[in-house]
């Protein structure tokens, strides 16, 4: 029996000893999941810090949401540290919002965006809720340059790390895996929260966020052949009342209902379970993103133990990857467009800005897919780089917005035309697929219009139509009055109320070179009203007294042509950090009713010039000059230039300037300079120091008196910030000539 039992050991002890062995030398696969979470995603990155430290190879990635957008980057080949350094260098604030560049929209467009604030579908008279606030074309741009390297990978599972990631179809509440594909559109889908990002359309499917259905895919990552599994889970639970502030706090914690139970299945399915210490900061703290960071290293050096584990040794370093740089080079050698009913190839092309074979940058090619988006035109635009022989090719595929009519609104206030409330109704295609029609009804102390029909050819010409009435009143004096008009100087009164209205029609052509450059030509009418009720009681007044006791001044129609040149790279109208800037317009009065029968043929011409530039950390500087002048020997006042005041868009001859009130200065002729330092000491905060001197008069240039020492000086101190409804500005002037102080306050966007 004794040796019957020693030959079985001895038999049976080298199996034993050879199943040890390869047990040992198993490949185990070491799978990695990421969970959503918004900001606190970043988490992620300091967590693969800490698992590339420990040496540890991960051979499976699955991930939704932030986890999917990590989760890819490091799949395609990026490092820990590599990542680290993109995320820190992103302006998340700025790509959330997705705010079209300025230097991206036509001056129709840009006027557009510098007057609404709101703008709201308006279809079959009922208005609609925009599906999101962002349609996420900024952080889609930023996704395909950094995943160029691998853009000719479709099958994710070819990619470095077998990578896979998680969305919901919106339509059937079903769990979408996305393992095949553009992986920029796919991390696109997997990542757009509901209300915040528009639905992402893949192969006829709408997709939103993979949180609402599984924010923490382990059993995929099971499926992919994981032995072993390292989950990072930055997630939150429940909430209580005072932490539910705002509409994605509460999105969120309705939608943590049913992941909070999922999570105590899976977090004990989880090999090492890292969940860092961030239950401080919200899914929208990007600003908080280097405190996140090392917050994901602290919790996954508690785990440096269970990693060191299952490291492999040695582990060989992974090769370093540099994204695309915005001033990389290009060859699109193809353009394909799908998707493109109303618009036409030529029109698409027209806005993109290159044409094929051309060697462009990224920056320039992020600057046509913006040209685009800021048409409006356009509800998705989602494009892929291709390899094509010596170039790459293009593959635009466009969803156009069905949208065709908008109501948009707006609020103001300030010193000259008082409150006022916009009411603009928009109508595209009107009477063809390029046009626009615009309307806007301005109530309150003074009620205006204007109404805008534009159709845009791009490069080559354009044509338009304008027709607008402006209407203010303003108490001023009498001496201004009575040195450009026919009145009795008799008279004792020394300030009078001023009532300004202005009709003018437009038609013009207009070609537009890469949003930057306009050139116009056209014709004018302009139906001018001064008048008064001030002086209705006496009867020496001339040149006329109506029944109901009103004097004019001026009560004319003029009719002119017109050409305007215009160059504007400013990056912003009214806090400008960066830019160039020239407007130049000539007018040729031919003809007037001549209601003060003085009417001679005349020209007016001005120009305005500056630049904006950055001298330090968040302090910007804008330097302008411009200046105007009178062509002839029309003894006609009613279109002098008059200075004072503050303001943007003010109508016909109107010239802010510092220290004086409006309608203080006037002339046929001026030339002005301006300085204003700008400190924006939080983000869109500023503190403004500003100077302006001029010369103003009649004929200047003719006697040479504009070129000597400025005659009018002002400073001013101002704060601005950027809100909601637009600029909220208070700026105190002071003229030492006149001895005079001046408060000046607006709100919202000038219209």
């Amino acid at each position: 029996m004794l040796k019957s039992l020693l030959i079985y050991c001895l038999l049976i002890f080298p199996q034993l000893i050879l199943a040890q062995e390869q047990l040992e030398n198993k490949d185990v696969k070491v799978g990695l999941v990421l969970s959503g979470g918004g900001a606190k995603g970043l988490a992620h990155i300091g967590a693969l810090k800490v698992i590339e430290e420990a040496g540890v190879k991960i051979d499976y990635i699955t991930g939704t949401s932030m986890g999917a957008i990590v989760g890819a980057l490091y799949a395609s080949g990026y490092s820990a540290k590599e990542l680290d350094s993109i995320f820190k260098s992103t302006d998340f604030e700025s790509l959330i919002q997705d705010n079209v560049p300025r230097s991206a929209k036509t001056f129709y467009e840009k006027e557009d965006s510098e007057r609404y604030a709101l703008t709201l579908p308006f279809n079959k008279f009922k208005i609609s809720i925009p599906q999101a606030i962002s349609g996420g074309q900024s952080i889609y741009n930023e996704f395909v340059r950094l995943l160029y390297h691998v853009k000719d990978v479709s099958d994710f599972n070819k990619l470095q790390i077998p990578f896979l990631c998680v969305a919901t179809d919106v339509e059937t509440g079903d769990q979408i895996l996305l393992e095949r594909g553009y992986l920029p559109e796919a991390i696109l889908a997997s990542g757009t929260f509901p209300s915040l990002f528009r639905p992402v359309e893949i192969n006829g499917r709408i997709l939103i966020d993979g949180g609402v259905v599984n924010n923490y895919p382990i059993g995929e990552l099971k499926k992919m052949g994981a032995d072993i599994v390292i989950g990072v889970d930055v997630q939150h639970g429940l909430s209580d009342r005072e932490s539910l502030l705002s509409a994605t706090e509460i999105l969120l914690q309705i939608n943590n209902y049913r992941t909070v139970r999922d999570m105590e299945k899976k977090s004990a399915q989880t090999d090492i379970y890292i969940t860092p210490d961030i239950k401080d900061y919200s899914v929208i703290d990007f600003d908080m993103g280097k405190s996140i960071i090392e917050k994901g290293e602290e919790a996954a050096r508690l785990h440096m133990g269970e990693l060191l584990k299952i490291a492999k040794a040695p582990i060989l370093k992974r090769p370093k990857i540099l994204a695309a740089g915005i001033k990389d080079t290009l060859l699109i050698n193809e353009l394909m467009i799908q998707g493109n009913y109303n618009y036409s190839r030529a029109y698409i092309k027209g806005k993109l800005r290159f044409n094929v074979d051309d060697n462009i940058t990224f920056e320039k090619l992020q600057q046509g897919i913006n040209n685009l988006s800021a048409t409006g035109n356009f509800r998705s635009i989602k494009y892929e780089l291709l390899n094509n022989g010596d170039g790459v090719g293009l593959l635009l595929n466009v969803k156009e917005n069905p949208d065709k009519m908008f109501i948009r609104l707006g609020v103001h206030f300030d010193d000259l035309y008082k409150s006022a409330g916009i009411v603009n109704l928009t109508r595209k295609n009107v009477l063809m697929d390029d046009d626009v029609a615009s309307i806007d009804f301005v109530i309150g102390d003074n009620l205006r219009y204007n109404f805008e029909y534009y159709v845009d050819k791009g490069f080559y010409w354009s044509f338009g139509i304008n027709s607008r009435f402006d209407d203010f009143n303003k108490e001023i004096n009498f001496d201004l009055i009575k040195s450009n008009f026919d009145v009795d100087n008799s008279s004792n009164v020394r300030k009078i109320n001023l009532s300004s209205s202005d009709l003018t029609n437009q038609v013009y052509l207009q070609t537009v070179i890469e949003e930057e450059f306009a050139f116009t030509l056209g014709l004018e009418h302009k139906l001018l009203k001064y008048s008064t009720k001030t002086l209705g009681q006496l009867d020496t007044i001339s040149p006329s007294t109506t029944a109901n006791k009103r004097t004019y001044f001026e009560n004319s129609n003029y009719y002119s042509t017109y050409g305007q040149l215009t160059f504007d790279t400013y990056d912003d109208v009214y806090f400008p950090t960066k830019g160039l800037f020239f407007d130049g317009d000539f007018h040729f009065y031919v003809l007037s009713s001549d209601f003060n029968d003085n009417f001679k043929e005349f020209s007016i011409g001005k120009a305005r010039m500056g630049g904006a530039f950055s001298l330090a950390r968040n302090l910007y500087l804008n330097l302008e000059t411009e200046g105007g002048f009178k062509w002839g020997i029309s003894p006609v006042t009613s279109l002098d230039f008059v200075m004072g005041g503050y303001g943007n868009h003010l109508v016909n001859n109107l010239v802010p300037f510092y220290g004086y009130d409006f309608l203080s200065l006037v002339g046929n002729s001026y030339v002005k300079a301006y300085a204003r330092l700008d400190f924006e000491f939080v983000p869109k905060n500023h503190v403004l120091l500003a100077a302006n001197f001029a010369n103003v008069g009649d004929d200047l240039f003719r006697t040479a008196d504009w070129f000597e020492a400025p005659e009018f000086s002002g400073y001013a101190l101002g704060y601005g910030f950027e809100s909601f409804i637009g600029p909220i500005q208070v700026i105190y002037s002071y003229s030492p000539e006149i001895k005079e102080n001046h408060f000046f306050f607006s709100i919202g966007y000038w219209f």
